[in-house]
């Protein structure tokens, strides 16, 4: 599985929005915690604003809040806003892959790595990265060693 840096920023930023509560947060605020861009971040969170994860409040005590409670908003939608669908092949959707011969069950391949990349991101929200409280099953899948290499 590969992460862009923008999906990275976009998890660093939404968890420090959900540590920060119901208070604005600035693009610089966020930028300076997590040492990212802030022009970079500003597009990121524009795009994370379209989506309806996130809320731009003007003026001097403005900046960014979650649009939802942290614990209604999953890795997934994150990253779905920012990347667009978790997994593809060639920018296609796994199920629009054909293949033939030898190669043609590569599609269901992919459609199970994509099933198992929604099972783990759909599940943990904003709420359980941001307060450190992950599911029992991501620690346990996390915890085996095998997992590090």
């Amino acid at each position: 599985m590969r992460l862009s840096a923008r999906v990275d920023y976009a998890l660093r930023a939404a968890a420090e929005l959900a540590a920060a509560g119901a208070g604005p947060t600035t693009v610089g605020e966020l930028a300076k915690e997590q040492d990212m861009p802030p022009k970079y971040l500003e597009n990121i969170l524009l795009q994370m604003r379209r989506a309806g994860l996130v809320r731009g409040q003007r003026g001097p005590e403005g900046g960014y809040v979650l649009a939802r409670p942290a614990s209604d908003i999953s890795l997934a939608d994150v990253i779905r806003a920012v990347d667009g669908p978790l997994a593809n092949v060639r920018g296609e959707r796994p199920e629009h892959v054909g293949y033939r011969g030898p190669a043609e069950s590569l599609q269901q391949v992919w459609i199970a790595l994509r099933a198992t990349e929604r099972s783990i991101l759909e599940e943990v929200t904003l709420e359980h990265v941001s307060s450190g409280s992950l599911p029992d099953r991501i620690r346990q899948l996390a915890a085996d060693p095998a997992a590090w290499d």
